[in-house]
């Protein structure tokens, strides 16, 4: 039986947000809450037809504004960059990862923490992320498990890439009510770390899943 030991990731030692990389940052992590505030009421407004045009408008003089300036696709390009976009792809993902970057719109609000019992998560998802009525979409609820044992994985020394994700659905995972999810480490079989996770509301299992990560190496996170 493989004993997991506790990663030393600082950016998952504790639900604590991690201060950004520099002021640049901190206004982009701004701008992607209000993002994020914008899909909101876009899901749930009533606005009539020339309001929501008149705001498209606003929205577009920005794009224009932020257009102005060079673009960095990727993380690789922002950490090459140096100066206000220095960062190891690490620290980057904190920012920009789909998932729970905080510079991510996309991302939701979703703080992972590692302790000595296995991995540990909370999020509340709104009406963006609706799927059956009152519930998160079953295709959401894989990529939070999938993101959440990838880190949760770190406690194996071998970090590794997904190889196979099986999801169970228990009961519908409800919308605006806190999550709870909770990983550990299966087994350790050679280049593979099989996971177990499991999400709560309110107390009741809503999903659970075993993945199987396979170690690749420094190089297979390089792209």
């Amino acid at each position: 039986m493989h004993n997991p030991t506790l990663s030393k990731d600082t950016f998952f030692s504790s639900p604590d947000i991690k201060p950004p990389l520099n002021d640049d940052w901190a206004a982009r992590r701004e701008l992607a809450d209000v993002v994020r505030q914008l899909i909101s009421r876009l899901v749930t407004t009533t606005s009539d037809a020339a309001t929501l045009r008149a705001t498209t408008d606003l929205l577009k003089a920005q794009l224009a504004i932020l257009d102005q300036s060079p673009q960095l696709a990727g993380r690789k390009a922002h950490a090459q960059a140096g100066n206000a976009y220095r960062g190891d792809l690490h620290s980057l993902s904190h920012e920009l990862n789909p998932l729970d970057g905080q510079c991510n719109p996309l991302a939701a609000p979703l703080r992972i923490w590692i302790d000595a019992t296995g991995g540990h998560g909370r999020v509340t998802l709104g009406w963006a992320y609706e799927g059956p009525p009152g519930a998160v979409h079953g295709g959401h609820v894989c990529a939070l498990l999938d993101h959440f044992l990838g880190i949760t994985q770190t406690m194996t020394g071998q970090a590794g890439l997904t190889g196979v994700l099986n999801v169970r659905f228990h009961l519908p995972t409800p919308l605006n009510t806190e999550l709870e999810l909770r990983g550990r480490v299966k087994e350790v079989r050679g280049r593979n770390n099989v996971m177990i996770g499991e999400v709560f509301a309110n107390g009741q299992l809503t999903a659970s899943c075993q993945g199987i990560f396979v170690h690749a190496g420094d190089d297979g996170f390089a792209v």
